[in-house]
């Protein structure tokens, strides 16, 4: 299973943003990584490295390796629709998101490992595929035997995100992925338009 297990805070401060979620360590030093920080003179970034860095960003933020964002874009490219949001909605659609989102995990790379521990269903059934794309009406749940894990009951006493796109029955821990979102209703600081540009050179 790929996945990036470098330093996380170098990142979020090379993007000037919490990508991974509340990083104290970024809070400190939000100004990019290296050896004389904030003094070192940036010189104005090319068209060509201000996409390249977007798209980093979106593969960082979704926890997803070259090959497979490829992957989607060539999916989303396809489709019917404009294709910067649709790529976006493919990531959203993943499992590991939408365990995240629901509040299951404190963190996607979190919700990616319950996925793959097998402690999640899809519609009754386990699966532990992180980037199993959902459809509209699916039902995602803790399995049985993992409704007891504390992980789990802390993430869910801590969430307080509420998203239009997922309802979430706390009894049940369970929650159906009602619709596959809109842009406007995605969250994530991205220019996916700037994804599309890179990819279409």
């Amino acid at each position: 299973m790929a996945r990036y297990t470098g330093p996380k805070t170098k990142i979020a401060r090379k993007f000037g943003e919490a990508i991974f979620g509340d990083d104290k360590s970024f809070e400190k030093r939000n100004y990019p990584p290296g050896q004389h920080g904030n003094n070192r003179r940036r010189g104005k970034k090319s068209e060509y490295a201000v996409q390249l860095m977007e798209k980093q960003k979106a593969k960082y933020t979704y926890g997803i390796l070259e090959r497979q964002f490829r992957n989607l874009f060539d999916k989303a490219s396809r489709s019917k629709g404009v294709t910067g949001e649709v790529l976006l909605q493919l990531c959203e659609s993943r499992l590991d998101n939408v365990v995240y989102r629901m509040g299951i995990s404190p963190s996607r790379s979190g919700a990616r490992q319950l996925v793959s521990h097998r402690h999640i269903t899809v519609n009754g059934g386990v699966v532990n595929i992180p980037s199993y794309q959902l459809k509209a009406g699916d039902v995602v749940g803790v399995r049985e035997k993992s409704k007891s894990l504390q992980v789990i009951d802390a993430s869910l006493a801590n969430s307080s995100n509420v998203y239009e796109w997922i309802s979430w029955n706390g009894d049940k821990k369970e929650g159906t992925f009602v619709s596959v979102p809109e842009r406007l209703q995605i969250p994530e600081n991205i220019k996916e338009q700037l994804i599309v540009e890179l990819y279409s050179k």
